[in-house]
């Protein structure tokens, strides 16, 4: 990377291959993001490779195309597996048919790349790493975005003293040590890692999700469509978007409306999750006026729907934080709304709340609190617009696309370079003991 050119191979980039389940159309946060990394990736020097399934969580598209181009890049998808989808077991199920596509796949490619980027959608994801690079030598890098089994501990669906539990964390803790470099999402993730397996300490990276400050920009609610289609414009509106999942919580939030029932506040809550039926069951059964359901909104319609609001919400139940990270936060900041974070004391969330002066965090349970800076916000409109332009500020500052890639450009390169260095040490000839010349297919138009 000397002289700011970015290193080739045999003449040609580096090649990244990316295995994930989830990818657009998929709706699922993860799968958005990593489009925005591979297309912003792809348009630094690297040739691109991803492999992914068919829809699971897509809108109105249950299949897509198999092959797929891009500007540096391309796109293979796998045929989808949905048994059970809305279940636990059914998601492990189709993500372990998942896992076995994607390691068929990687043994009969021509070229699995310089480098492997494996995420944890699904969980298990992160073995093939392992695997490849046994095989063929091909280094990996982890991207962890949610922490198994802890999750799973914590939710309850499995003891934390069970063997299979105990497994999970061996197999874990030599996925790591064999991993190039560990990307988490906070710095609570880095210690729970950490505090699992000490000698990865040095390998362990936090990069922050990102939003798109170009894309979702502040729309007055008089001149915004969703505003307008949903009677949210005249009325101090708190949005709730995202995944209703057993790993947030919705408690507190309920109860904060329940105290806020008789005020001039409407709670607007988009998307889907395990806790969203019980959810609105509960609003019902207690009357809440003031308290408005919708889907998820297709891509195009973010931009709007995520600034028809005055307050944003984000929330992490208690036990989860260091095991998941809400990537609703980023959408939030970019937006210029403030943002009310629920969650643990020790939390990143607070870090961010407070460094960017874009809001306030709340304890699990303080719904009194929550209430409270509900109505202050809703009697100071200047307040608003301070907290809202500060966090849009933070975040055009530290987690826009742009930036974000750079730092996954930068530890890749170096990852690939180091590995060329040890394999130059010991042979000579690529990191792959047997390559392949890569043909990279015709692009679309």
């Amino acid at each position: 990377m000397s002289n700011g050119k970015t290193p080739v191979r045999h003449g040609r980039p580096i090649q990244l291959s990316i295995i994930t389940q989830f990818y657009p159309p998929d709706y699922a946060a993860t799968g958005q993001l990593i489009e925005e990394l591979a297309v912003r990736l792809g348009k630094q020097s690297l040739f691109v490779q991803v492999f992914t399934g068919q829809p699971g969580y897509a809108f109105h598209n249950q299949s897509a195309p198999a092959l797929e181009h891009f500007e540096g890049g391309v796109i293979q998808r796998s045929r989808a597996t949905r048994i059970w989808s809305k279940r636990i077991r059914g998601k492990a199920v189709n993500g372990l048919l998942f896992c076995l596509r994607a390691g068929l796949h990687l043994l009969k490619s021509r070229s699995r790349g310089d480098i492997l980027l494996v995420t944890t959608a699904p969980p298990f994801l992160p073995i093939l790493g392992y695997l490849v690079k046994k095989l063929f030598n091909v280094p990996y890098v982890c991207l962890l975005y949610d922490l198994y089994p802890d999750v799973a501990v914590e939710l309850s669906v499995i003891s934390r003293h069970h063997w299979f539990v105990r497994l999970w964390d061996t197999i874990n803790r030599r996925i790591w040590r064999q991993a190039r470099q560990i990307i988490v999402l906070s710095p609570s993730m880095k210690t729970r890692i950490t505090a699992k397996c000490p000698e990865v300490r040095g390998k362990i990276s936090v990069i922050h999700n990102w939003a798109d400050a170009n894309v979702i920009v502040p729309i007055v609610k008089q001149e915004n469509w969703f505003a307008q289609t949903f009677n949210l414009v005249d009325t101090f509106t708190v949005l709730y978007s995202g995944n209703m999942g057993r790993c947030h919580d919705m408690d507190t939030i309920l109860e904060a409306a329940e105290l806020l029932q008789h005020d001039s506040i409407q709670f607007v809550f988009i998307g889907n999750g395990a806790k969203r039926k019980a959810f609105e069951s509960q609003a019902t059964q207690l009357g809440l006026k003031n308290c408005c359901f919708l889907p998820y909104q297709d891509k195009q319609n973010l931009p709007y729907s995520l600034t028809a609001c005055d307050l944003s919400l984000v929330s992490v139940s208690v036990g989860m934080e260091g095991l998941v990270a809400p990537s609703k936060l980023y959408a939030a900041l970019a937006a210029g709304r403030p943002v009310a974070a629920i969650c643990e004391s020790h939390s990143y969330l607070r870090t961010i709340v407070t460094e960017a002066g874009c809001g306030e965090a709340f304890n699990n349970g303080d719904a009194s609190g929550l209430a409270a800076f509900i109505r202050r916000l809703s009697t100071d409109t200047h307040l608003v617009k301070q907290m809202g332009e500060a966090g849009r500020y933070y975040l055009k500052t530290h987690f826009t696309p742009e930036l974000i890639a750079n730092q996954y450009s930068q530890l890749l390169h170096k990852s690939v370079i180091e590995g060329w260095e040890s394999c130059a040490s010991t042979t000579v000839g690529a990191v792959n003991p047997h390559p392949q010349p890569i043909s990279h297919p015709k692009r679309g138009k």
